[in-house]
């Protein structure tokens, strides 16, 4: 009987594994095996392991607007620029972290396709936290945004391969709520980098600036190497996608035994499953039915990126501009942001129970109304409740859209399809960096609000009515 399991073949059309077998017959018995594992303290350590990482990345990535007050007072920077792209202004810093964010997606996003999941994700971490190690050391605006835009190449490959990582992991029916978890752990940075940059950013412990200090902090993630290297397996997936089935078998059994063991009863059969795709490339995004999933992300990203960062990256300086104190402000964006993890726990909820093309539209909904009274807001409750709401709606759009678009796309090509989509956000941000510093200067808070709330519209008009339905569907079947 073993004998003539291991010499079976599984029916393509059904994509049934048999968990005994001792060789993998094809691509589609990975991806049922993978979907039909209970949420067992084994699956849900993956989930915190690329968590923890999306912590260390978004502390990196965040940090921006929290010492822009602090690179304006050091002289180093100025608050608004001296022409629409001038390049000794707070503008010029968030731009050159956005065109090393453009380039690490568009150009790099590869690489995890290429190289694996897990080897790209260690890498890129040690890559920004190095680039970013040398910035805090750094006294113009030249080299100063130079080494921002170093450690933004390596920030975008992470970004890109830790979505795709979590997307072949979790399964199918947790895949909502294990994004949502990883955005609650990792905008827990969000907090935690706003009361560091309170209690550093205005002064100048040691004598030496509090930006620094905050941009240095973020270092102890390369500690955290070694650690994830060692508990995070290769995607099984991506092996398969590979024809490296052995290895894909291995490191599946070694998960299935786990989770058989802490679950306390044999696991459920696999259920049916498409085939994971062995051959992709770059020209398949722009054929049926990837073609309109590609454009509806690129406007996507082009304007959902005004919205968050629009909002996230410059609150203190509009704050400031409101006439709040330096001080008062961060105090301020420090309790605005202990909101920042809540929305993807609130979103845990609903990860799996809404479609997240709805959910989408109706944060971006959010936004549009909580901006525009956040722009006529003066008094500090309302000012923190709307800029808490702010936080909310956009940290939920976040852990959804990132769930959304790694759904959308096959295994072979899913790095580089959502580094190619996603890097159309990182590009809008350089431009829309500039164009908030300019509409600021011109129409001061109110215009830089009425600018995010016509973004956000258009947010709402091209996932509404281009998004397919994805909610609690296989990749492979999502892919085909």
């Amino acid at each position: 009987m073993a004998i003539m399991q291991g010499t079976s073949r599984l029916d393509d059309a059904a994509g049934r594994a048999l968990t005994d077998a001792p060789a993998i017959a094809d691509t589609a018995g990975i991806s049922a095996r993978l979907d039909r594992l209970p949420a067992t303290r084994a699956v849900w350590k993956l989930v915190f392991l690329l968590s923890l990482g999306f912590f260390f990345e978004l502390y990196d990535l965040l940090f921006t607007g929290y010492v822009a007050p602090g690179l304006v007072k050091s002289g180093i920077l100025t608050s608004t620029t001296a022409g629409l792209f001038g390049t000794t202004g707070v503008a010029s810093f968030i731009a050159a972290l956005f065109c090393g964010l453009f380039i690490g997606t568009i150009a790099c996003g590869f690489l995890a396709d290429r190289y694996g999941r897990r080897a790209i994700f260690t890498y890129s971490l040690l890559w920004y936290v190095a680039a970013n190690t040398v910035m805090a050391f750094q006294d113009t605006a030249l080299w100063l945004n130079f080494w921002r835009f170093v450690s933004g190449i390596g920030i975008g490959v992470e970004l890109v391969t830790i979505g795709t990582y979590m997307s072949e992991l979790a399964p199918k029916h947790l895949r909502g709520r294990a994004f949502a978890v990883c955005q609650a752990i990792g905008f827990s940075a969000v907090p935690v980098v706003a009361f560091l940059s309170y209690l550093l950013v205005p002064h100048a412990p040691f004598g030496f600036d509090g930006w620094r200090w905050v941009a240095l902090a973020g270092g102890v993630s390369a500690c955290f190497v070694w650690y994830f290297r060692r508990n995070l397996p290769e995607s099984p997936r991506w092996l398969a996608s590979k024809g490296r089935f052995d290895e894909a078998d291995a490191v599946l059994r070694r998960l299935e035994e786990t989770v058989a063991r802490q679950h306390g009863k044999p696991l459920p059969e696999p259920g049916p499953s498409d085939p994971i795709a062995r051959k992709a490339g770059f020209a398949d995004m722009w054929k049926p039915p990837y073609r309109t999933r590609t454009i509806m992300l690129i406007i996507f990203h082009i304007f959902q990126t005004v919205g968050f960062y629009g909002f996230a990256n410059w609150v203190p300086t509009l704050l400031v501009k409101q006439g709040v104190t330096v001080t008062s402000s961060l105090l301020y964006t420090t309790v605005i942001g202990l909101a920042a993890p809540v929305g993807p726990l609130l979103g845990y909820w609903i990860a799996d129970r809404f479609e997240r093309k709805h959910v989408i539209v109706f944060m971006a909904g959010v936004n549009i109304v909580a901006g525009l009274l956040f722009s006529q807001a003066s008094a500090a409750v309302m000012i923190v409740t709307l800029g808490v709401l702010l936080t909310l709606a956009g940290n939920i759009i976040s852990f959804t859209y990132h769930t959304y678009q790694q759904e959308l796309y096959p295994t072979a090509i899913r790095a580089r399809a959502v580094g190619f989509v996603y890097s159309w956000s990182r590009l809008s941000a350089v431009f829309s960096s500039f164009v908030i510093a300019f509409v600021l200067k011109e129409a001061g808070v109110t215009g830089v609000f009425g600018f995010i709330a016509g973004a956000m519209l258009l947010v709402m008009l091209s996932i509404g009515l281009m998004g397919p339905r994805t909610l609690g569907r296989s990749l492979e079947s999502i892919s085909h």
